[in-house]
């Protein structure tokens, strides 16, 4: 075998695990991008590649598939990047450290990036099996899809001329998804200015959150430590005087956020008020997080000094204000798609610098005027506390499509083989088919992959059995497309 993990099917693992040597989470593309235009040319095949490291390649049909509908495969190279605190590897530099735990792929304390790099596995394979019967194979593999959609919306689509599309960035074994949500970031930034102050300085931590993809998961009513720490400030706010130094929580926007914590100077005779009251509301959270959060906890640690630059007691009561107010979680179900997220929000990135407040969030939505209708809340509850507050990055919802040869080719062809009845379903997370929809005229696409869990997340997991069904799967495909 070639891949060192000795695992089945072996040609998509070896591609998995040499693209997990080479750092690619968003913004640096560059290395993996260059692999895959290399094994291009070693192979012989059609390339081409942007200035943004955007990728296709292009294998012409088999013999007796000329006049077959070309098949595009499509994924994205980068992967978010989010390890524990004990962790050392630098995304920057460094690739990821496998291993097999049973039926699971992992890496050990960090994101595995199965997604997408599954999907990119999956397609180097298919262009280089020799045996493969096939149609023009045409794989697109795009940027920065994790960060907003960066690559889909520059990408040159001409070399293209294939109208069904098989999206692999889907998660769920089993189900093949026909629509999804679009989304918009909003980016809120609240002018503060300093001062000094004395006193004990403790750091106040909110941590052992799940976490997760604030699409895929936003539903399971997960922890968000950037709304805990709001209550666990609100509640010190109530108790006694402090000054605030330091917020911080998450990472990536689109990441429900594990981790957050805020640096505070208060007198000494009050550091065991704060102690007592970070052991009432830690009892809270235990409470009302006992199955969804199970491990979630409060903490309290006196730091070295007692003098800090902190900011006015003006600007601290607007920043709790704002993350106690603006939404967070689920804020509409579908009434048309049962058991389906319509309508959500994620406070993903929360940093206080030296001049201001920074907050990021990710609004997803199914319906375009209630994403905008969101949108405009938050800018409002921003402008109003006298932040600068704007509208980031905005992408499209895939509609479902009524009619789809493809969607129903694919599932007839997993009932067969698996003896399975697939799902087919829409999903709240957001994917680059709405893009693509738009740009590709009559497209025909449906969006699948194999079982991989928690995602975004340190504990995510691909299933290796799942992966060889979704091998078989796209094999068996490609040979009945002619």
């Amino acid at each position: 075998m070639r891949n060192s993990l000795n695992l089945n099917p072996d040609e998509v693992f070896y591609y998995f695990e040499e693209l997990c040597k080479i750092p690619h989470g968003s913004g640096n593309t560059k290395a993996v991008s260059d692999y895959c235009v290399n094994f291009a040319k070693a192979h012989n095949l059609e390339y081409h590649q942007d200035e943004i490291n955007n990728v296709i390649i292009i294998k012409e049909a088999t013999p007796g598939y000329e006049k077959a509908e070309p098949i595009i495969i499509q994924g994205h190279l980068d992967m978010v990047c989010e390890k524990e605190e004990d962790c050392n590897i630098d995304f920057e530099k460094d690739g990821l450290d496998l291993y097999v735990d049973g039926d699971l792929l992992k890496a050990r304390g960090t994101t595995l990036g199965g997604d997408d790099g599954i999907a990119i596995a999956f397609g180097l394979a298919l262009l280089e099996k020799e045996d493969l019967e096939h149609p023009r194979m045409e794989m697109i593999f795009t940027v920065d899809e994790e960060t907003g959609m960066d690559g889909v919306q520059a990408i040159d689509l001409s070399p293209i001329k294939g109208h069904i599309m098989l999206n692999i960035d889907s998660d769920e074994e089993g189900i093949f998804l026909t629509s999804c949500a679009g989304g918009a970031e909003v980016n809120i930034s609240l002018p503060v200015e300093r001062q000094k102050a004395e006193g004990t300085i403790l750091k106040v931590t909110v941590n052992g959150l799940v976490g997760g993809h604030s699409g895929a998961e936003i539903h399971k009513e997960r922890g968000n430590a950037n709304k805990l720490i709001a209550r666990v400030l609100k509640k010190l706010y109530d108790s006694v005087d402090f000054k605030m130094a330091e917020l911080a929580g998450g990472q990536k926007h689109n990441a429900i956020t594990r981790m957050a914590y805020a640096t505070i100077v208060v007198d000494d005779s009050d550091v065991e008020v704060v102690k007592n009251a970070v052991k009432e509301i830690e009892a809270d959270f235990k409470n009302e997080y006992r199955t969804a959060d199970k491990d979630v906890f409060v903490s309290v640690e006196k730091l070295d000094g007692n003098s800090i630059d902190v900011i006015d007691p003006t600007s601290l009561t607007k920043i709790i204000f704002l993350l106690r107010e603006i939404p967070y979680g689920v804020q509409a179900m579908s009434v048309e798609i049962p058991d389906l997220v319509e309508t959500s929000m994620n406070l993903g990135i929360s940093k206080l610098e030296k001049d201001a407040y920074n907050l990021c969030v990710s609004i997803r939505s199914s319906v375009s005027s209630r994403k905008y209708e969101l949108v405009d809340r938050v800018i409002f509850l921003g402008e109003f506390l006298g932040a600068d507050a704007s509208k980031g990055d905005d992408y499209p919802a895939w509609e479902y499509k009524k009619e789809s040869a493809v969607r129903g080719k694919i599932a007839d062809l997993y009932k067969e083989l698996f003896n399975e009845e697939p799902q087919i379903k829409a999903i709240h997370a957001g994917l680059e088919c709405g893009y693509f929809d738009s740009m590709i005229k009559d497209l025909d696409a449906v969006s699948f992959g194999p079982a991989n869990f928690d995602i975004h997340t340190p504990q995510e997991r691909l299933s290796i059995s799942s992966t060889e069904k979704y091998w078989k799967l796209l094999v068996e495909f490609l040979r009945r497309a002619k």
